[in-house]
């Protein structure tokens, strides 16, 4: 996805966010159906990425659509992904598909131990890969055309019977809607997907000479404090930066060091 498409994906996600504190599996159920109901239906995607369509135009259509089958959460969320712009009918299905993940692996984030539940969401989901991989059996079963949904899904999460409730959510939405890849494919790219929410625990920190306990103890704390959550960070030492601090959590970057102040400055003159 390039472009437009990855603009909008980005634009949706940002907004997704602020619905995922608080919300439950069946957000990512939801539009996991809703991505079912465009899947079977080509016209209503064209009509729903047409770029000479109005926004408010596509939101009413799918608002008819979906009317009484999800909850307003999930009608808003699909309403505003189909009023943004989308360079071809099959991103707006990969846009749903990456939100439905998106709020499964949020479910998962927002337990007491949030990275913990990462890491166990992620590991349930490997091991249904390196099962299904070690396999050529399995494989086939699972890619099985003549094999019913139902049945194809029973199997899958055989394979996993200790996973978490988002793992299973995930695994059965790979086997019964891989959507033209292998389900391990998929499989993979939900766990990249977890991978990189799991970013947002982790604190890499850049300074320019070793820090004493104390000062490591403050630092801890004031990230803590400053992204609202209970970070890992890592320390590295990188005397080429001059002087300040360098931090990265996920996408988001502090930058108050001497270099990056000089290369401010080089910019504002250059105009």
């Amino acid at each position: 996805m390039a472009g437009v498409s990855s603009q909008s994906l980005a634009t949706a996600l940002k907004d997704l966010e602020t619905r995922l504190p608080g919300a439950t599996l069946s957000l990512a159920e939801e539009l996991f159906g809703v991505l079912e109901m465009l899947d079977s239906n080509a016209g209503l995607r064209r009509a729903l990425t047409d770029p000479s369509r109005e926004g408010r135009d596509k939101a009413a259509l799918v608002s008819t659509l979906v009317a009484g089958k999800v909850s307003e959460q999930t009608a808003s969320v699909v309403r505003d992904l189909v009023s943004m712009r989308w360079a071809v009918a099959r991103d707006l299905g990969d846009a749903l598909e990456t939100l439905g993940a998106t709020a499964a692996i949020a479910v998962a984030e927002n337990r007491d131990n949030g990275a913990a539940s990462l890491e166990g969401l992620e590991n349930d989901l490997f091991d249904f890969i390196r099962t299904v991989e070690s396999s050529h059996e399995l494989q086939r079963a699972l890619s099985e055309r003549q094999a019913t949904d139902e049945a194809r899904v029973n199997l899958a999460l055989k394979l996993v019977p200790h996973a978490g409730a988002e793992a299973q959510l995930l695994v059965r939405q790979a086997v019964q809607a891989p959507r033209g890849i292998k389900p391990t494919h998929l499989v993979k790219r939900f766990v990249e997907l977890v991978a990189k929410r799991h970013d947002r625990w982790i604190a890499n920190v850049s300074v320019t000479r070793p820090l004493t306990d104390e000062q490591f103890a403050r630092l801890q704390q004031g990230l803590n404090s400053l992204f609202g959550r209970e970070l890992r960070t890592n320390v590295t030492v990188e005397p080429s930066l001059i002087g300040g601090v360098r931090v990265q959590v996920g996408d988001e970057v502090v930058d108050s060091t001497v270099i990056a102040r000089l290369s401010e400055l080089r910019r504002k003159l250059a105009v």
